[in-house]
């Protein structure tokens, strides 16, 4: 079985700062790419930043700037650093990876429980 343990969410005002860290653990064989992803009341989710496993970056329009992921391979883990937080922000983040088990001839997706992140003054 493989888990994705999110932590580091919590309440900042706007303008402040937060870093999110996630971890895989498990039966891995590779991990393809890592991201983040998040769900605001009443919306849908949204690819926040996406990181392959050879460093490349993707990030949504809303946070380029602000946000930055960044990997940790040894440790199957990736950061989002976020800055200049804005109450538009606010939402619950998900950590996903795409990964092989091993033994297993398939790349599938795992999600996190996800870890709420509050902007407000």
């Amino acid at each position: 079985q493989v888990q994705l343990v999110e932590s580091g969410g919590g309440l900042v005002q706007p303008g402040g700062s937060l870093r999110l860290s996630c971890a895989a653990s498990g039966s891995i064989f590779i991990i393809n790419a890592m991201g983040w992803y998040r769900q605001a009341p009443g919306k849908q989710r949204e690819l926040v930043a996406s990181i392959t496993s050879g460093g490349r970056t993707n990030y949504a329009d809303s946070v380029k700037g602000r946000f930055t992921i960044s990997k940790d391979n040894a440790k199957n883990a990736v950061d989002l650093q976020m800055s200049i937080l804005k109450p538009e922000d606010t939402a619950v983040y998900y950590c996903t990876a795409n990964l092989r088990e091993r033994f297993s001839i398939r790349d599938m997706n795992y999600w996190g429980e996800g870890a709420l992140v509050t902007v407000s003054s």
